[in-house]
């Protein structure tokens, strides 16, 4: 049986309009490169950590951002007005309070609208294999049998990562379990993935991760992972920065 995330997409896959960019978070494992700036604005290997992320959503085809801001809001405001041009920029503003991952996709829910839309973390760094990787999972969305689509990594292909894994997967992509206490996982979530708005409901107060709505898509047999067939890097620490730029000066 073929896994579904070993299909190739096809050329016209519609791609979500709409992404959704997460980058409101303190950065504190990439201190002290992060004391005077927000995380995404750290370069790797001569550009901005959310440039490279703008890079993959232009080459998509993604037509309008949505970026939550907290952290140096300022700073990451004038950046991304002065850099996005050729993609409709909203944003959602967290200086406030910062919600996470769960609770800034809940702030920005009347931004998102009701079509199912690409989620990124901005702080992610992937360079594309043969295909690019977000048409990839537009490719396999199937919205009558999914909540959730989730960019994954085999764990034994995660440059810099320390994790352990996430989820396992069967043969035809459907994500079955997430790791076990004291157990390896295969497959890492590498922070890129296709959500549908009605995942968006019972929602606690306040900030919360985006593994709420996970587990709710994973419990109801809706949660699906694509394997990226390309590189990517886990840039947390100023130690990671200096690894993925020596690999990526092999290219």
């Amino acid at each position: 049986m073929t896994a579904i995330y070993s299909l190739r997409p096809q050329p016209d896959a519609a791609v979500p309009e709409t992404a959704m960019v997460m980058a409101a978070g303190l950065g504190k494992r990439m201190r002290p490169l992060t004391a005077t700036r927000p995380k995404p604005l750290v370069e790797v290997a001569g550009k901005t950590l959310i440039d490279h992320t703008f890079d993959h959503l232009r080459s998509a085809g993604v037509k309008r951002a949505i970026v939550n801001v907290h952290y140096l809001a300022d700073q990451m405001e004038a950046h991304l007005k002065a850099r996005v041009k050729d993609v409709d920029l909203v944003i959602s503003d967290e200086r406030r309070q910062l919600m996470e991952t769960g609770g800034g996709i809940v702030q920005a829910r009347a931004l998102i609208g009701d079509k199912p839309f690409l989620c990124v973390n901005s702080d992610n760094l992937w360079v594309d294999g043969p295909v690019d990787a977000i048409r990839a999972l537009a490719a396999q969305w199937d919205e009558a049998k999914m909540d959730a689509l989730l960019l994954l990594v085999p764990l034994a292909r995660a440059n810099c990562h320390k994790g352990q894994g996430d989820f396992r997967l069967d043969a035809m992509g459907r994500i079955t379990e997430r790791r076990k206490p004291g157990r390896l996982a295969p497959f890492v979530f590498i922070g890129v993935s296709i959500l549908s708005p009605r995942l968006i409901r019972d929602w606690p107060e306040g900030p919360f991760s985006t593994n709420l709505f996970f587990t709710r898509a994973l419990e109801a047999g809706r949660l699906w992972g694509v394997v990226h067939q390309g590189l990517w890097f886990d840039v947390g620490t100023p130690a990671a920065v200096g690894a993925a730029e020596a690999v990526l000066a092999e290219m």
